[in-house]
């Protein structure tokens, strides 16, 4: 059974830092894309950091490049997720997801939200 768990997430204030983690089992993370998306009230889901099992690279979204940064863990087949500098228009729910046994990049992924399952998702409130 694949089972995506977030946590970290939190209230911080602007300029502040957190890092969200997904623990992902039922799967290997080694043949598997898997990233993170946001949405916040009203608006649309959208693929924040994404990394490709076609190339071992990770996509980013503009709105985050320098600010946020993906890894992995394949020992612990946990993913992270951490965001730094971070600005009120961060304040969202974000979900991990995961493509399995899927080649893609990175970027097909975040921009066409390639995945097989969703994890619950974790808020991300970033205010004064």
């Amino acid at each position: 059974q694949v089972q995506l768990v977030e946590s970290g997430g939190g209230s911080v204030q602007p300029g502040g830092s957190l890092r969200l983690s997904c623990a992902a089992s039922g799967f290997n993370l080694d043949y598997s894309a898997i990233g993170w998306f946001r949405q916040a009230p009203g608006k649309e889901r959208e693929g924040v950091s994404c990394f490709g099992s076609a190339d071992g690279r990770t996509y980013y979204a503009d709105a985050v490049k320098g600010r946020f940064t993906g890894s992995r863990d394949t020992a612990k087949n946990t993913v992270y997720l951490q965001m730094n500098n971070l600005k009120p228009e961060d304040s969202a729910v974000y979900y991990c997801a995961a493509k399995i046994a899927f080649l893609t990049t990175g970027q097909a992924m975040c921009v066409n939200h390639l995945r097989d399952y969703w994890g619950q998702g974790t808020q991300v409130t970033v205010s004064s």
